[in-house]
């Protein structure tokens, strides 16, 4: 059985996403910078997700995520986002770090990571 975040719809959360970013200054056009460098999707894919209810489950079973994923390090709510063992609930962790990093004045630059060369 399955947390019930896997079931509720992105587009319940989406909001307080945009609320936890503008809060702190950052714009909406930042947050879906982030999501589309994670999840894949641009604007017009992220729209129909959240416009059709899609499930963060399905959200994420249809994203083409980065490769770079596994660099999102760090807590999220005291759990450390490497060491989640369920492969969704660490993308829905991942998603929310790096929305937490750019509510927290990270440039989009440095959330959206990039391996060492």
């Amino acid at each position: 059985m399955g947390h019930r975040i896997f079931t509720t719809a992105v587009a319940d959360v989406y909001p307080h996403y945009v609320a936890k970013v503008e809060r702190k200054g950052r714009t909406v056009e930042e947050l879906h910078q982030v999501i589309s460098w994670l999840t894949g999707y641009d604007d017009a894919a992220l729209a129909r997700h959240l416009e059709t209810g899609t499930t963060f489950e399905d959200f994420f079973a249809e994203a083409d995520m980065t490769a770079d994923a596994d660099l999102i390090t760090g807590s999220v709510c005291g759990v450390k986002v490497q060491e989640v063992e369920d492969p969704l609930m660490k993308r829905i962790r991942q998603l929310d770090k790096v929305v937490d990093e750019l509510a927290k004045g990270k440039s989009v630059e440095k959330v959206i990571r990039t391996p060492a060369a």
